[in-house]
């Protein structure tokens, strides 16, 4: 099967610590990065509005072309994952799964912490990872209030960031968890944030690695991986600002793409000509 792009959305920049990690192991792959930005954050939207965000954005990228979608947001892969499968069923996605299993081995106080949105907490694909990997294992859910705003605006070590963060983990910290779970993927860009605060003894779990190895043996399945020396190419498009994408992907993952828009009409999704908007 010829090659085609790696289709890859989140509601927002989050997704990009995922796409920097397909980047690192797939070099040579095309990839197109849609971020929902006039409808972030999802975590607090309800799951059938999210369900249908996914839907759209997923039609959106099929029609530019991808050959598998990633779901790179927790709350889309809570709300949308099994419905998109459902709607789709010829196309491959690869969605968020909190990284509740590595770390109910290796937490030696046997308590987590997991940081999240309230829906993911609330789809049923945390209760069945929490329910099928950590038996014997305390799991203590912690939503961070206004997290992926600040993200979003490029403040990862601010004050009111920091302020954020302390308040959630203080919690965590006091019953004792060594370990935690970041179920969201605005939070890997605050790691190191999270660890200046939780200190040497904690462990913080980044599940963007292991998504990019799923995508590279999912790609290899179905007969998608590129097999050219030439750097992949990459589309950032964002129903928000495309010149604010541009500047975050430069600044957070160091990719230097051109940004479009497209426009949401009811649950469908237009590609903006640039040349229009100029």
């Amino acid at each position: 099967m010829a090659s085609r792009p790696l289709g890859i959305f989140d509601s927002g920049i989050g997704g990009l610590s995922i796409l920097r990690e397909i980047r690192t192991r797939l070099p040579g792959h095309d990839l197109i990065y849609f971020a929902d930005q006039v409808h972030v954050p999802y975590g607090p939207r309800p799951l059938n509005q999210v369900r249908l965000f996914s839907e759209g954005i997923t039609r959106f990228l099929l029609d530019q072309g991808a050959g598998l979608i990633v779901v790179a947001c927790n709350t889309a892969s809570a709300a949308a994952l099994r419905p998109l499968r459902q709607v789709f069923p010829t196309v491959r996605f690869i969605g968020m799964e909190p990284a509740v299993k590595p770390a109910a081995q290796t937490t030696e106080t046997r308590v987590l912490g997991v940081l999240a949105t309230p829906a993911t907490f609330q789809g049923e694909l945390y209760a069945s990872v929490v329910e099928r990997f950590a038996q014997g294992v305390r799991v203590i859910n912690q939503t961070v209030p206004g997290l992926v705003e600040r993200i979003e605006a490029g403040d990862l070590t601010g004050s009111e960031t920091v302020r954020l963060l302390r308040e959630a983990l203080a919690p965590l910290l006091a019953e004792g968890a060594d370990t935690l779970v970041l179920a969201c993927t605005h939070y890997p860009f605050v790691i190191p944030t999270i660890t200046e605060i939780a200190g040497p003894s904690v462990r913080v779990i980044d599940p963007t690695p292991a998504i990019a190895r799923q995508v590279e043996r999912v790609l290899g399945e179905i007969g998608l991986a590129a097999a050219r020396s030439r750097p992949g190419q990459l589309r950032l498009i964002t129903s928000g600002d495309p010149g604010q994408l541009r500047q975050m992907a430069e600044k957070l993952i160091g990719e230097q793409a051109p940004a479009e828009r497209a426009v949401w009409d009811e649950n469908r999704l237009t590609r903006v000509d640039p040349a229009s908007e100029h």
